[in-house]
C-alpha cells in the first residue's frame, strides 16, 4: 500500500484535513462502551464472563464503519495518478567534429593545455546539441574515425574524454581529417551537414599523404558540406613537448597557424573562419557556432491522467455493505 501511495496525488488535498474526526469518533466509541458496561459488586467475577464470537468481535462493526468513511474522504480528495511524458522532434542537422591531436595540442598557453581545454569546449557543444547527429574524427599525421554520426550523446561524450595526443602518427593533415569528415557525412540524409575542424598548426605533409587541403575542400563543397573552421593558438611560437606514438617525448616549437587556408576552406563552403585565444574565447566560438546553426525543436508534452477515486468508493461501499448485513445477522440485537 505505501508503494501504491507513491504514485498518487489528490486533486483536493485539502479535504484530507476530514480524516481529523477519526480520532474524535475512536474517543466516542470508547467513551459510550464503558458508560454502557453495567457494574455489581461480587466477590468474584468468574460466573459471570462469558467468552463467545459476539463479545470478542463486537468492535468489528465500528471498525468497519470507520474505514468506510475513511475511503469516502480519500475518494472525495479525487485520487489520481499522473505521468507526464515530453517528446522532443526537429529537423536535426548532422555534424562532424573534426580536432587535431597532434603534439602540439599539449600547449599551455591554454590552461591546462590546448586539447584539455577542446575537449571540455567541445563536449559543452554536445550537450546543447540533443536532437543533432554528431560525429568524431581526430587527426594528426593521420586521420582516424572515432565515432560515426550518433545520437548516443553519452558514447560521444565518453570518446571526447578519452582524446589525447600521441594516439596517432605525428604530423597535421589537415586534408585528411578534412576529407574524412566529409566522408562521415556522405550518406547523410540532414538538410544541413556541418563540420567545425579545430586545429593549432599548419599542414605537414608526410610522404604517404593522400589527400592534400585543397582537395579536401573541393570534395567538401561537391558533397554540399558546410565547414566552421577554428585556429586555436596565441600569435607566434609556442615550445611544448610532444609526446610521439612510441611515447617518446620531444621538445619542439608549434607551426603557426595557416589562417589564409582555414579561411579559404570556411569561406568556399559557406562557413566562417574563427580564432581562438584563450578558452572564453574559444566558449564564444562554439556558442556562435550554436546560433548560426540553429535547429528548430518542438517540445510535445504528454499528461496521462488515471482517476483511482472509484476504487475507493467501491471499498468504502463493500465495507458498508459488509456492516450492515453483520449488523442484521451475526450481530443482530433481540429485544
Amino acid at each position: 500500500m505505501p508503494d501504491y501511495f507513491k504514485h498518487i496525488s489528490f486533486e483536493y488535498p485539502q479535504v484530507l484535513g476530514l480524516l481529523l474526526i477519526i480520532p474524535f469518533m475512536i474517543a466516542w466509541y470508547l467513551r459510550k462502551g464503558n458508560e454502557q458496561q453495567s457494574s455489581i459488586l461480587v466477590s468474584s467475577v468468574e460466573p459471570f464472563r462469558v467468552s463467545s464470537f459476539r463479545t470478542r468481535f463486537r468492535s468489528l462493526l465500528f471498525i468497519l464503519r470507520l474505514l468506510a468513511i475513511v475511503f469516502l474522504i480519500l475518494a472525495l480528495a479525487r485520487p489520481r495518478e499522473r505521468n507526464d511524458e515530453q517528446l522532443q522532434q526537429g529537423n536535426g542537422i548532422d555534424i562532424v567534429l573534426c580536432i587535431d591531436v597532434s603534439g602540439s595540442m599539449l600547449s599551455r598557453d591554454f590552461q591546462p593545455n590546448r586539447l584539455e581545454v577542446a575537449k571540455e569546449v567541445a563536449s559543452e557543444f554536445i550537450r546543447s546539441r540533443p536532437i543533432d547527429q554528431i560525429g568524431l574524427v581526430i587527426f594528426s599525421g593521420e586521420s582516424y574515425t572515432l565515432s560515426p554520426l550518433t545520437t548516443d550523446k553519452n558514447t560521444l561524450l565518453t570518446q571526447i574524454q578519452s582524446l589525447q595526443s600521441g594516439l596517432l602518427q605525428d604530423g597535421t593533415l589537415i586534408g585528411e581529417g578534412l576529407a574524412t569528415a566529409v566522408a562521415r557525412l556522405k550518406e547523410s540524409k540532414a538538410r544541413s551537414k556541418v563540420i567545425i575542424l579545430l586545429t593549432d598548426g599548419k599542414e605537414q605533409p608526410t610522404e604517404d599523404r593522400i589527400i592534400d587541403p585543397l582537395m579536401a575542400l573541393d570534395i567538401a563543397k561537391s558533397e554540399g558540406v558546410k565547414v566552421y573552421t577554428i585556429g586555436m593558438a596565441l600569435e607566434g611560437y609556442v615550445a611544448v613537448e610532444e609526446k610521439t606514438r612510441s611515447g617518446e617525448i620531444k621538445q619542439t616549437n608549434t607551426a603557426l597557424l595557416d589562417e589564409d587556408l582555414l579561411k579559404r576552406i570556411s569561406a568556399e563552403t559557406g562557413g566562417e573562419y574563427f580564432r581562438a585565444r584563450d578558452k572564453m574565447g574559444l566558449k564564444k566560438i562554439y556558442d556562435q557556432i550554436d546560433q548560426l546553426e540553429k535547429v528548430k525543436i518542438e517540445h510535445i508534452s504528454f499528461k496521462r491522467i488515471r482517476e483511482h477515486f472509484p476504487v475507493f468508493i467501491l471499498i468504502a461501499l463493500c465495507l458498508l455493505f459488509t456492516e450492515t448485513v453483520l449488523r442484521f445477522t451475526v450481530f443482530r440485537k433481540f429485544p
